[in-house]
């Protein structure tokens, strides 16, 4: 993904939920500053994969999921996906998280030198600044959803979720194997669902750009709403 692709598409995320690019684009620098250069190498395991895209709603405890993700052959885990994950024995290959919900996660987990992919937007820079630096650095790969500088990277995707997606694809995945994925969760409040919504928009535009059909949209695809997308 380049960022001239994406950038469209975040200026119509921006327009509907009102956010300052401004901000994102403070947040990333400040990211920036306390952050080097990821060594994607780390994640070679993604390459020619298949990679489960593990987000963290209530189906991720059943059985058919996590056996679905012990049998890919990598693991990206959206924020307390890895919590959970972890809990029945199963590893992560990286965490996607912009650090709201299990920060002592990210520390422990890049601790063990496991990548996280650690996410800046316009209303986290406490939570970037608190957390970051006692993390290990070379273990933390910083992104933005406005555009990359310096070792701050730009993959697309909006929710933590289908950022993972997006890094999976970028890093070569074979196939992605979506996991925990409730579009549709009663539980969540309003602005919630409608970043559910852009996620699932996000994931029909990521399978039309791999020509690859995603059974987390199956019965779906015909009421998504694809007008901010670059897609035929």
């Amino acid at each position: 993904m380049e960022f001239d692709e994406w950038e469209p598409v975040y200026e119509a995320i921006c327009r509907d939920f009102g956010y300052d690019r401004t901000g994102d684009e403070r947040a990333r620098d400040v990211l920036a500053s306390l952050t080097d250069d990821f060594d994607l190498d780390r994640l070679s395991s993604l390459r020619d994969a298949t990679v489960a895209v593990a987000g963290a709603g209530p189906s991720l405890e059943s059985a058919s999921a996590l056996e679905r993700a012990r049998a890919a052959d990598a693991v990206v885990a959206a924020s307390t996906a890895v919590d959970t994950l972890a809990a029945n024995g199963i590893d992560a290959d990286c965490m996607v998280t912009d650090l709201d919900k299990n920060p002592e996660t990210v520390r422990r987990l890049t601790g063990a030198e496991t990548p996280v992919a650690v996410h800046a937007h316009g209303d986290n820079v406490p939570l970037v600044r608190d957390v970051v630096p006692d993390c290990a650095s070379e273990f933390v790969l910083p992104t933005t959803q406005a555009a990359p500088r310096g070792p701050v990277r730009n993959f697309g995707g909006f929710t933590d979720g289908d950022r993972a997606a997006f890094l999976a694809d970028h890093l070569g995945a074979a196939e992605l194997a979506f996991v925990g994925w409730d579009l549709e969760d009663p539980a969540v409040d309003s602005p919630k669902a409608r970043k559910l919504e852009w996620a699932e928009r996000l994931l029909y535009w990521l399978e039309s750009r791999r020509d690859e059909r995603f059974s987390v949209l199956d019965g779906r695809r015909d009421a998504i709403e694809t007008s901010a997308l670059p897609v035929e």
